[in-house]
């Protein structure tokens, strides 16, 4: 997950060869296809207008073609739909340009349509004018400036700076920004897709893939799985592949391809820990793509092709507890999915968890127990926050994120709430006995989308009734904060570190001996965080002199220091700071900077914003939103 751009056009060729062009005439389309209706005419339901209940698709094939010169998308999206006999089929769209809608496979035959009132968030409802019995929709149409699951990027971007580059991120409700389409988790379809890129880059989909470019830039792909839109996802560019094993591989710029392989070289491991644990891994492939920088999220889920932000190759592979976490999202999100955003904790929670248990088998319970204990003092972190600011119903796992955007959900609450409260329920019930359960669970629901209650239901039935044992579920999915029972996590390492930490910021003098090569990520992030935000600059200084955090490599481990510094008028960081913001756009990295920088008692606003005029054209949107929010609260 979470928690957030080539004009394609279609060949003139490809529209006056097909067999089923068009037989209607320019009388069959009224003016009303522009026309807006009233707003108390769109109703939404779970963020989309989409009429499911009545009429959904079930396959999915896209046509278009990628142009970079004019950063646009074109071409078709092929609708096979379920048609319970309705004359109105409602798709999601947002930052489209609507062309012409057809009915039919055969023989097209073109029908009318309107495009709702556009809402900021929702975008708008396409209401496609139907007969009972129609079974195929055929949108026509191209992408925009507005289109903000794209990211464009110029060469300049690149690691060889020769060629552009494409990447999308639908999640949560952005693949309308692309794809005209039911865009709710709770509709599930197989897609399929024949894309036209330049010959020089390599297109790859969330979907069966090339391991190598060809020629004629035409390349087709297959999802036979059913899957939800917001797991629709494209990569275009300058790629190589690496084998990792015989059903995982990575995909990366050519610079960048044999650290890639070296940094995610336990993959395979990864697979089979998963699979011992929770059963077959259903997807085919499992391949990783390191897209560039501007990537706001760690990892993006997608089957077959995780996406993952080149900040993760730290070198050491310390950071690849991100890889475990998507890959887990195989079972926990892609194969048994949140059938509303109110209910993300259910992609989120399951796969924090499933992602500690393998992380744990790979490499001893020590890293997992760190890992884990990182994750709740940020879950403390944000739930204070939360508490004080009287927003006490955003700390509870199941949502009401009516009229919000559901990337309001996207917090430590869902991710690490959730693990907890399932560690606690393991920790009630034995592990084997909830290994089972969970096993089960995944079996039981494969491919289908899930709520909290259903869930619960579920959980009731299955093990708590059967078990005889009595749990506070409400409290936990329904309940402000943390429940007083949740499991306690202990690390000799993490006593050891913060007492260095106490030891550091009581004394006179810094040790001369701080670098140790057996300290963690992990370690050191809690070594950081040990000071809460208060350490005198020399200090820093001389720290840094010894451990080079600064210039570390390290992105989890910089952005603290960073953060660390900015509280503490540690000035000489801002040269690092500015190449840090202006390089990476990963999201969990950026907030956190910029609102230290926005803060009026650290004297640094002015230049945060001198900073981010320059950065903000190499972030992606879901980044560059958020920065928005930031600096113009500090305003």
């Amino acid at each position: 997950m979470i928690q957030k751009f080539s004009i394609v056009v279609l060949s003139l060729f490809l529209f006056a060869c097909n067999d089923s062009k068009t037989e209607s005439t320019d009388s069959d389309i009224t003016t009303e296809n522009q026309k807006p209706e009233k707003e108390d005419e769109n109703v939404v339901n779970n963020h989309s207008y989409s009429n499911i209940d009545e009429i959904n698709t079930t396959h999915l094939h896209l046509n278009f073609d990628i142009d970079f010169d004019n950063k646009k998308i074109k071409g078709v999206a092929r609708h096979k739909m379920n048609n319970t006999g309705v004359e109105v089929a409602i798709f999601d769209v947002q930052g489209l340009d609507i062309q012409k809608v057809t009915l039919g496979e055969d023989k097209e035959v073109e029908t009318t349509y309107k495009i709702g009132k556009e809402d900021k968030l929702l975008g708008a409802p396409l209401k496609v004018d139907i007969e009972q019995n129609t079974s195929m929709i055929n949108i026509y149409y191209e992408t925009t400036e507005e289109s903000q699951a794209l990211d464009w990027l110029d060469p300049a971007l690149t690691g060889s700076k020769k060629h552009p580059f494409l990447y999308t991120q639908g999640q949560a409700i952005l693949t309308r920004t692309w794809i005209p389409t039911q865009d709710t988790p709770e509709n599930r379809i197989t897609y399929s897709a024949d894309v036209k890129v330049p010959s020089e880059l390599l297109a790859l989909m969330s979907a069966n893939n090339p391991t190598e470019k060809n020629e004629s830039g035409e390349y087709s792909f297959k999802m036979n799985q059913p899957i939800p839109s917001y797991l629709i996802a494209l990569a275009v560019g300058e790629l190589e592949y690496a084998q990792l094993g015989e059903k995982s591989g990575v995909y990366a710029e050519p610079y960048m391809i044999d650290a890639a392989a070296s940094e995610f070289q336990d993959i395979p491991k990864m697979m089979d820990a998963a699979q011992e644990l929770y059963g077959e891994y259903l997807w085919d492939m499992y391949d990783v793509i390191v897209l560039p920088h501007s990537f706001p999220f760690g990892g993006m889920e997608n089957p077959r092709l995780t996406f993952a932000t080149p900040t993760l190759i730290a070198g050491d592979r310390s950071l690849v507890s991100v890889i475990a976490h998507e890959l887990a999202h195989s079972w926990s999100g892609n194969l048994v999915t949140n059938a509303t955003w109110d209910d993300f904790w259910l992609n989120e929670g399951f796969t924090v968890y499933f992602e500690n248990r393998i992380m744990e088998k790979i490499y001893g319970k020590e890293v997992a127990n760190m890992l884990a204990l990182i994750e709740f003092q940020e879950l403390e972190k944000s739930i204070d926050k939360m508490m004080s600011e009287g927003h006490n119903e955003d700390t509870h796992l199941k949502l009401n994120l009516d009229e919000r955007n559901p990337d309001d959900g996207m917090t430590d609450v869902a991710y690490v709430k959730g693990a907890f409260f399932l560690k606690t329920l393991e920790k009630e019930v034995g592990r084997e006995k909830f290994d089972a359960f969970l096993r089960e669970y995944f079996n039981a629901h494969q491919f289908e989308t899930l709520t909290s209650e259903s869930f619960i239901e579920y959980l009731n039935k299955n093990l708590l009734e059967k078990e005889n044992i009595d749990f506070n579920v409400e409290e936990w999915i329904y309940g402000d904060g943390i429940p007083d029972n949740v499991v306690k996590i202990t690390s000799d390492r993490f006593v050891k570190i913060k007492n260095l930490a106490d030891k550091i910021k009581n004394g006179d003098k810094i040790p001369s001996d701080l670098k140790r090569e057996d300290k963690t990520t992990q370690e050191w992030l809690a070594f950081i965080r040990h000071f809460q935000g208060d350490l005198d600059k020399e200090k820093m200084i001389a720290i840094d002199k010894q451990l080079n955090f600064r210039n570390s490599g390290n992105s989890e481990i910089m952005s603290e220091w960073f953060i660390l510094g900015i509280n503490n008028g540690y000035t000489d960081l801002r040269p690092d700071i500015k190449k840090f913001v202006v390089k990476v756009g990963r999201r969990k990295f950026l907030a956190p900077i910029y609102t230290a920088l926005s803060k009026p008692e650290n004297n640094s606003v002015e230049w945060a914003k001198e900073v981010y005029a320059e950065a903000r054209p190499n972030y992606h949107a879901i980044s560059f939103n958020t920065v928005d929010e930031i600096l113009k609260d500090s305003e």
